[in-house]
């Protein structure tokens, strides 16, 4: 873990530590702009049970076309070689993969 990743998550903490601690402040601050409204309109008017059942359903049935390319590690069909990121031959044996 670098240091800048370090120095990430302790601001991270310090922000989160301050901002559970004015939860009441900010909460108010977002019902004074109006967020909490216009979340509240947003999800009685477009976000029902169907339309959430809809992207649910879509998210689980859609897949991306080459989802079985897209692995990081692979074995080698001839020689069962691991193979690192999408190359096409494989080093040990030269077959096509």
């Amino acid at each position: 873990m670098t240091l800048a990743i370090r120095k990430l998550i302790v601001l991270v903490l310090i922000a989160s530590v301050f901002l559970l601690a004015n939860l009441c402040l900010v909460v108010n601050w977002l019902t004074e702009l109006g967020v909490v409204d216009c979340a509240r309109h947003i999800r009685q008017e477009y976000v029902t049970g169907t339309a959430i059942t809809v992207i649910i359903t879509l998210l689980i049935v859609i897949v991306a076309p080459r989802a079985g390319g897209t692995k990081l590690l692979r074995r080698c069909p001839v020689c069962d070689q691991t193979l690192l990121g999408r190359s096409k031959y494989c080093s040990d044996c030269g077959s096509k993969v």
